[in-house]
């Protein structure tokens, strides 16, 4: 597991589609702010083999350039906590001005839980390894927030962003709050 060096700041953890990306917005009126990008990750290319890849429609993005110098200006570790993965740091990153972040590798994705978490949940729990963080997420759920509390022994919080809207202002100041009433060890 990629893990960031631990300079005693608590991590967060990012995902992509919903907070950067408001994939849910409508369709035909791109978000106040947001520029649009037109990718074809390998991962893309990949749900597409049988096309060829001159032929794949790219998937467009919508990302805000403000949201990279106001993620950088936050008191913590930032971490890709996407099914991108690594790919984050080519597509995602440099048009928001983020630079190259550690991720979270996923064994498997989008599998069922037993407990009716969300999928990434244990994993990044783990992946964590009991420091603290934070997790921007759209389908965060009220039963992954209690069992992150039950099971990670550092503070956490679960910020479940409206993927219509992405992340805003109110998220930034939340997560900016929580990060400055940590003890000092958590920081």
């Amino acid at each position: 597991m990629e893990r960031p060096d631990d300079d005693g700041r608590p991590l967060l953890l990012l995902d992509v589609d919903g907070p950067l990306n408001p994939y849910r917005a409508k369709p035909q009126r791109r978000p106040e702010g947001y520029l649009t990008h037109r990718v074809k990750p390998a991962s893309w290319l990949e749900r597409h083999r049988d096309t060829p890849p001159a032929r794949v429609k790219p998937l467009r993005l919508w990302l805000h350039p403000g949201h990279g110098p106001a993620l950088l200006a936050l008191p913590y570790r930032l971490v890709w906590c996407t099914t991108w993965q690594d790919e984050a740091n080519e597509w995602i990153g440099p048009p928001i001005g983020l630079p190259r972040l550690p991720f979270v590798r996923w064994p498997r994705m989008h599998h069922g839980d037993p407990d009716g978490l969300h999928w990434k949940t244990r994993h990044l729990t783990e992946w964590a390894a009991g420091r603290p963080f934070a997790w921007v997420d759209d389908e965060i759920g009220p039963q992954d927030t209690a069992w992150i509390a039950a099971h990670h022994p550092a503070p956490a919080l679960t910020l479940p962003i409206d993927h219509r809207h992405g992340l805003r202002a109110a998220d930034f100041a939340a997560l900016a709050h929580w990060a400055e009433q940590l003890p000092a060890a958590g920081r």
